[in-house]
């Protein structure tokens, strides 16, 4: 028997469902429920965003596996990442308030569990959300310094490269820009995330017609479908190992559609909408990207040198893909310029949704007390925005890249949390569904039915996959400058969260708390 989907009656005016159903969960409707279904698909559409993920790793699948890897690896990966978007969206549905995945967790683990693992959850979506909007604004900030290198010559024509200072000062103005745009009333927000899908779907199309038309050399079909690139320089020959290294630059795209679940409180018909918003921001994503790697790799002819730091983009393959096609065409790269403009406002656009969905964790989980000077993190302003969340995310994302300083290596670490931890927390509330709450867990309006645990183990034991892949080394031999840091930076986070649990948290943290009365 699944969850009622009502209307609640209040005073002489009505409840929208999604309030009603987060009174029953024990919140007040502290921030302004505005956003329609297409808002919310908005957000994680945006955060997903294919031309964000694709653009800025595409150099790791045409070096590990090449167009193989990329046409056949991103449907694998998008199959098996909507498995594990079902499952969500399914608890979605019972569960609809900000705090996502960390509050299923709770509830679904049983009183017993509940507190640990609303613990554990918690701080791994939490921290892999914070180093998702690292990553996305560093990468703008990347992409903006190879703009300005192609803008003055290109690096064989005495182009400007920046130095990882000015990369990383680029990075900290995006940062304040999100974080301005952020502080606004969530129905101007809003306008902003449902601009940002439009772009991301105009710009793919776009651009999927507009560079292999204008391109004077063209990959055939045969090379698109059927090339695998082994020339990799990475000491690895096995063609089943680097296909599933190749994976990265999928898996790592499609990641951060939990925000539809973290803005459900902000959603109307939120415990139908906010499943909705999950399964169609994968959806259209999966597609559109299909669109976009088809489009590229038509362009592909030289994969070595689309590599080769030596090129004129300093080995960004995209960039320099775009750059020539306009040059040998027109004589000039001008327009390929401008076609990695329309990339960099998707990239603007998916960080400024990142820091939202932050935001919106940050507020839930200091609302129940898990962080620390929790009272100061869910304060909301009189535009019902909570304004403090907004800034600290901001801040402790800056903080995270300042590594890039030290290490590139360590900085690498660093941002691996935000595939590997950001999955472990999509995966701990579906194993804890699939097995403590297998017989008393409650459907809300949008359910699997029977497949509901199948299609739950499938999501964890593809989490638990490449939680193994993603941490195996990349590059042979290894030595401390190739060792692949992953394993060693989740692990960090699990140490860190587990101690902070046995030597103080266990004593005071409850796991959720209501805060309205009963």
């Amino acid at each position: 028997m699944g969850l009622p989907t009502h209307t609640a009656e209040n005073g002489g005016g009505f409840l929208d469902s999604g309030t009603a159903r987060l009174k029953e969960l024990g919140y007040k409707q502290e921030l302004k429920r505005d956003l329609s279904v297409f808002s919310n698909f908005a957000f994680s559409f945006s955060i997903i965003s294919v031309l964000t993920g694709i653009t800025t790793l595409y150099n790791t699948g045409l070096n590990l596996g090449g167009p193989v890897s990329l046409q056949y690896g991103w449907f694998i990966a998008g199959g098996l990442t909507m498995i594990v978007g079902l499952a969500m969206a399914e608890i979605c549905s019972s569960y609809p308030t900000s705090g996502g995945l960390y509050y299923w967790s709770a509830k679904l683990a049983g009183p017993n569990w509940a507190p640990f693992a609303s613990w554990i959850t918690g701080w791994f979506n939490i921290v892999g959300q914070w180093a998702v909007t690292t990553s996305v604004d560093f990468s703008l900030a990347q992409l903006i310094q190879v703009i300005i290198l192609l803008s003055t010559g290109g690096k064989n024509g005495g182009g400007y490269e920046a130095s990882k200072y000015v990369v990383i000062a680029m990075h900290g103005g995006i940062l304040l820009l999100h974080a301005a745009l952020n502080s606004l009333p969530i129905s101007i927000l809003s306008f902003f995330g449902q601009l940002a899908a439009a772009w991301n779907l105009v710009g793919v199309v776009v651009l999927t017609i507009l560079i292999p038309l204008v391109s004077t050399e063209r990959a055939s079909a045969k090379f698109v479908f059927t090339h695998f690139n082994t020339d990799n320089g990475d000491g690895i020959n096995s063609k089943a190992y680097i296909f599933v290294l190749g994976l990265l630059m999928s898996q790592y795209t499609l990641t951060g559609y939990d925000a539809s679940a973290h803005m459900t409180e902000e959603t109307k018909n939120a415990e139908k909408n906010g499943p909705k918003g999950i399964i169609s921001a994968i959806g259209i994503s999966v597609i559109f990207g299909w669109f976009y790697i088809l489009g590229i790799t038509f362009a592909v002819t030289n994969i070595s040198y689309l590599l080769s730091e030596d090129n004129d983009a300093g080995g960004y393959a995209i960039a320099e893909i775009f750059y020539l096609a306009f040059k040998r065409r027109y004589g000039s790269g001008v327009g390929g310029i401008i076609c990695l403009g329309v990339v960099a406002v998707a990239i603007f656009f998916c960080g400024m949704s990142s820091v939202t969905s932050n935001s919106r964790m940050a507020y839930a989980f200091s609302r129940d007390g898990a962080m620390p000077l929790s009272s100061l993190w869910h304060k909301v302003n009189n535009q019902e925005v909570p304004i403090n969340a907004v800034w600290l995310s901001v801040v402790i994302s800056f903080c995270m890249a300042l590594t890039y300083l030290g290490s590139e290596v360590a900085f690498q670490a660093m941002v691996s949390i935000a595939t590997i931890g950001l999955y472990i927390a999509y995966a701990l509330p579906i194993f804890f569904r699939v097995t403590l709450a297998r017989k008393s867990f409650i459907p809300g309006p949008f359910n699997l039915g029977r497949y509901g645990v199948l299609v739950g183990w499938i999501a964890v034991l593809w989490v638990a996959t490449i939680s193994i892949l993603f941490s195996l080394p990349v590059t042979y031999p290894i030595t401390n400058e190739t060792l692949n840091y992953t394993p060693v930076a989740v692990g960090g986070l699990l140490i860190l969260t587990i101690s902070y649990w046995i030597l103080s948290a266990r004593h005071w943290f409850r796991g959720p708390v209501t805060n309205v009365e009963s």
